[in-house]
C-alpha cells in the first residue's frame, strides 16, 4: 500500500508504532534512521488529511455564511 493511499487512521497508528520503537531505542544508528524517515513521512500524510478536513470545515462555514 503506497503511504498515499493510506487512511489518516492507518498512518496515526503506523506513526505510533515507529514513535513507540524509536523511543524504546535499543537499535542500531541506521535502523533508527529508517525508522525516523518513515516517521517523517507518516506525519506528512497525517498533515495533509487534517489540512484537507480542515479545507472542508472551511468551505461549509463559507457556505453557510453566505446562505
Amino acid at each position: 500500500m503506497s503511504d498515499e493511499s493510506l487512511s489518516y487512521e492507518q498512518a496515526r497508528t503506523e506513526l505510533a508504532g515507529v514513535v513507540d520503537r524509536l523511543e524504546q531505542g535499543g537499535g542500531s544508528l541506521e535502523e533508527s534512521l529508517a525508522l525516523w524517515e518513515r516517521g517523517e513521512k507518516l506525519a506528512d500524510v497525517c498533515q495533509r488529511w487534517l489540512d484537507g478536513a480542515r479545507a472542508r470545515i472551511d468551505a461549509a462555514r463559507a457556505a453557510r455564511d453566505s446562505e
